[in-house]
């Protein structure tokens, strides 16, 4: 009944906000073969290759108070760090050593970081090791960080939106933090020719279908380079400890229809996605994604960083990390591959 709503996806990448509804209300009856054509889709743009980017957690201080977030201002419970320069440069150097061409660095909102600092070790990453991209995420900044961050050789900024329903975005975080804000924020890293990387959690609270529908149509008009999504994962010290997990069924439907949307986008089947599902980053792969992102952090940090619970792979050494996941990718007949993995532009 719906392959061929899903077949016309496959050509004109955009259905109306209904047709997307109706495919995720009746996901069960065609999971399978959106599917299979987000595969085609994502093997005829990347052909079988799948891009790793080496996580770094600079630091799990954080400004704000997110209802959802384990590393929030509000929780007293976490253990804090921030990783040094060196730490973090260092952290590149040895992942570099290992294949990796692209190095993210994340961290909360913490005011540690200066502009000064930041640029530092963007520019010394980038003068070691020419051939790599940059990625940050780091929250929201003005526009002349963003800038300045740029001009020190940053490629790419993933800022997830969170939700395109203003009113949703108040549920999920405290007076003080503005839809329209995050929005102008991925707007100043779009004009500063930034890679831009957008996304939101599959299954947060007071999420709805209509909610999800409405985030396709958001990142079709968008056009953004990456998206990254993964489910919600409640945390045992937020004020949402008590709310049901997102499940790995939903968030692998979204990425094929955002494999089908965009068919040249990148997407990351995320740690939360094996963190629901022991296999969940194959079946990220096999439902569309084409990124994977192991953990560089030192290893005496990778317990600190947990914005939700039961985080897998925080005691692997990076090493143990990257093997472990180039053989899972082998498995289902996909390969990891040493390169930056850039964005594809329409030819």
């Amino acid at each position: 009944m719906y392959k061929p709503l899903i077949d016309r996806l496959a050509r004109e990448t955009v259905l109306s906000r209904e047709e997307y509804l109706a495919l995720i209300e009746n996901r069960d009856s065609c999971r399978e073969y959106l599917a299979e054509k987000a595969r085609a889709v994502r093997e005829q743009n990347y052909g079988r290759d799948v891009y790793i980017r080496g996580l770094i957690e600079i630091s799990n201080h954080c400004k704000n108070n997110c209802f959802y977030c384990g590393i929030r201002a509000g929780n007293t419970c976490a253990e804090r760090y921030r990783l040094t320069p060196d730490e973090i440069i260092n952290a590149a150097n040895s992942g570099y050593a290992l294949g990796f061409r692209t190095f993210v660095l994340q961290g909360g909102e913490d005011g540690y970081y200066t502009d000064e600092i930041l640029c530092g070790v963007i520019s010394e990453i980038k003068k070691r090791h020419p051939d790599c991209a940059v990625t940050l995420s780091l929250g929201e900044r003005s526009l002349e960080s963003y800038k300045a961050l740029r001009d020190a050789g940053a490629d790419r900024y993933l800022l997830r939106h969170e939700t395109t329903n203003p009113e949703h975005y108040k549920k999920l975080h405290p007076d003080g933090m503005s839809f329209e804000n995050r929005q102008e924020c991925i707007e100043n890293l779009k004009a500063l020719g930034y890679q831009v990387g957008v996304g939101f959690m599959v299954g947060s609270p007071y999420q709805t279908a209509e909610d999800l529908a409405d985030e396709m149509l958001y990142l079709k008009k968008l056009n953004p380079q990456m998206v990254g999504i993964g489910p919600f994962i409640s945390h045992k010290d937020t004020p949402f400890r008590d709310f049901e997990n997102g499940t790995a069924e939903l968030t692998t439907f979204m990425l094929s229809l955002i494999r089908l949307t965009l068919p040249r986008v990148l997407l990351p089947a995320t740690t939360a996605l094996g963190t629901v599902e022991a296999d969940g980053r194959e079946l990220g792969i096999l439902a569309g994604a084409n990124v994977v992102m192991p953990n560089l952090s030192p290893v005496n940090v990778r317990k600190k960083y947990m914005l939700y619970d039961n985080k897998i792979c925080t005691g692997d050494e990076a090493a143990q990390c990257i093997e472990c996941l180039k053989s899972r990718m082998k498995k289902i007949g996909y390969n990891t591959v040493v390169s930056r993995g850039d964005y594809k532009n329409e030819v």
